[in-house]
Order: structure tokens, then sequence, then C-alpha cells
């Protein structure tokens, strides 16, 4: 009996690699960036399984150009805005998808953001490295404190709930605004469950913890800027299009806040020439917030472990569409 086929459109961490080798025939895609579209279409053909990753756009055409044959699309993300779930379910696909493993390390640099922004860190390092230094100055590179400060979260998920639980450590008052806007989701931190104008005018800093979807893109735009204090500072982990960048720009060139610090953007990876980089009170770093070795090895093997247990029939730990799994009888 030949052998069940799967697609990697990335090197993973070795873990989680070694686990979809050892189980099946699977092709590896080895380069830096993602696979083009038209290789991705070609490489996916007759395969039962594709591993992708958020930079994959799956959609109807690449599953119809995969074949009937193909059962599961393990996604090493915990988001999985980049695959067409309706049409995957149409086809009797399941898509999995990794969630909770990244939580505490996202959460992590969203506050190493927060943090940095506050204190112009990165401004700092340039300024040493531009031969500024020349003396202790009472005026140089002040911020703003972080203790005592109200964090204003969109999204008290996983990671929102994660970022409240550390600004306790700093005594920072805690807003927040979900749409399943719930007050005991927020009562383990102190926190107020607010709508979304009352905690863009209150927030000293503002982080965004929101899924990418129909409703949430652009969710930050020219009025939400307006909305915001001239001091405030905001913080995305979550999706780059959930913040419009050219109301960004011209809200961080005009004084409406105060600073960005950036994980993810719109578009991503932002061109080296991007407007937004041009400003000095900015921070862009290339979407690393789960970034940790322990962090993207349990990524892996938590993918590998979604895409082996669908292919031999069972019930996979994490699946995004279950109702597949109904329909299959698993």
């Amino acid at each position: 009996m030949a052998k069940l086929r799967v697609y990697v459109t990335r090197i993973i961490p070795q873990a989680g690699l070694d686990m979809v080798r050892a189980f099946c025939e699977a092709e590896v895609w080895a380069e830096e960036t993602p696979p083009p579209r038209e290789v991705l279409l070609e490489k996916v053909e007759g395969v039962d399984g594709l591993l992708a990753l958020l930079t994959d756009t799956v959609d109807a055409a690449l599953m119809d150009a995969a074949g009937p044959q193909l059962k599961v699309i393990s996604n090493c993300a915990v988001g999985y805005d980049n695959i067409d779930v309706a049409a995957a379910t149409a086809r009797g696909i399941l898509v999995t998808n990794t969630p909770g493993v990244l939580t505490d390390t996202t959460a992590d640099f969203a506050f190493t953001l927060l943090m940095a922004a506050a204190r112009r860190v990165v401004e700092g390092m340039d300024y040493v490295r531009a031969g500024k230094w020349r003396t202790w100055g009472p005026l140089l590179l002040l911020g703003q404190d972080v203790h005592h400060a109200t964090l204003g979260i969109i999204g008290m998920g996983r990671i929102g709930s994660g970022m409240a639980r550390r600004a306790q450590g700093f005594d920072m008052r805690v807003l927040y605004y979900d749409p399943y806007c719930r007050q005991e989701k927020g009562e383990e931190f102190g926190a107020q469950c607010v709508d979304l104008d009352t905690l863009l005018a209150a927030s000293d800093f503002v982080s965004v913890h929101v899924p990418l979807t129909p409703e949430t893109h652009h969710l930050l735009s020219v009025e939400q800027f307006k909305r915001m204090k001239p001091s405030a500072i905001l913080i995305n982990t979550a999706r780059g299009p959930i913040v419009d960048p050219d109301a960004l720009y011209e809200a961080l060139k005009n004084g409406e806040i105060a600073y960005a610090a950036l994980d993810v953007t719109e578009p991503e990876p932002l061109p080296a020439d991007h407007k937004l980089l041009t400003l000095p009170n900015i921070i862009v770093c290339p979407h690393i917030a789960s970034a940790s070795v322990a962090t993207r090895t349990k990524m892996a093997t938590m993918a590998a472990e979604n895409l082996i247990a669908r292919l031999q029939g069972k019930r996979p730990p994490n699946p995004v569409n279950p109702e597949v799994l109904k329909e299959n009888g698993a």
C-alpha cells in the first residue's frame, strides 16, 4: 500500500517535521519565503494532507487543485484567516490549528513592545549607534510611565487576558472591549468592560488582541485615532489589517497619538521603503511574537499531531470545523 502524501509549505521546527516524515511521505518547501502560488498549486496535487502556515492562502482553488483525496489542512498557527474554512467544509476537508500554545509567549512580547515604546528603547539604541550620546541629559528621550497607567485591551481572549494579568504587576488600570463583553471575563484582573469609544478615549496604552474578520478589518482607522489621547501608544500583535496603515501614519505624523509598536502589518512583510518606517515614533517587528524556541516547537508538534490524527481516521485535538468529523463519522 502506498504511503500517504503530505506537503509542508515551510521548514518547521525539527520535532514536528520528524513526526510528519516518520508517518508519511512528506515533501517540504525548503526556502525561507513561502512557495509561490503557482508552485503551491502544483505541489498539492494528489496530496492527502497539507501542513500550512499563515502566509499561505488556502482557498477553494487550491483545495480543488489538490483533489478529492485531500483530508486535512493543518495550520501551524492559532489564527486561520488564511484558509477558506467554508470551502474546506463544503469539500469534507478538516481544518485544524494550534490554539493556546502561544498565549503566554505572545502576551510576553506584547508587553515587551508596550514597555519598549513607552520608554523609547529602540530610539535610544539608534541614538547611541549614531554617535549622538555625548552626556546625560534631563530632557533626553523622555517617555511614558507604565505603572498606574490605563491599559485598554481590544479582545479579552487568551492573549488579551494574558496582557491584563501582566498589567497587574504594574498596578495598571485595565479596560477592555470585546464583542462578547461579559464582565466576569475581566473580574480576575479587576478589569472593566467598556465600549470601544470609551476605551480609546481613556487609555494610555491600547493593545489589540482580536482575530481578523470582516468586522475587525480596519477596526482602528481615522475616527478611532482621533478619539485616542495624543500621548497614547498603540500595540498590535494580532493581525496587521485590523489597523488601517494609512490612518496610522497620519495619526503618528500629526501627533494624534504618540507612538505605535507593531509585530504585524498591512502589508506583511512591510517594505523597507514604506512610509511608516520613515517615522521616529514607531517600532515594527517581523511577526515574532510567538518566536520562542519552546513555543514554536510546540506549535510544530501540535500541527503534526493534528495532521497525523486525521490521516489515521481519528479525531485531531484541535479541529476548526468539527462538523466535517460528524459527517464522516469520526
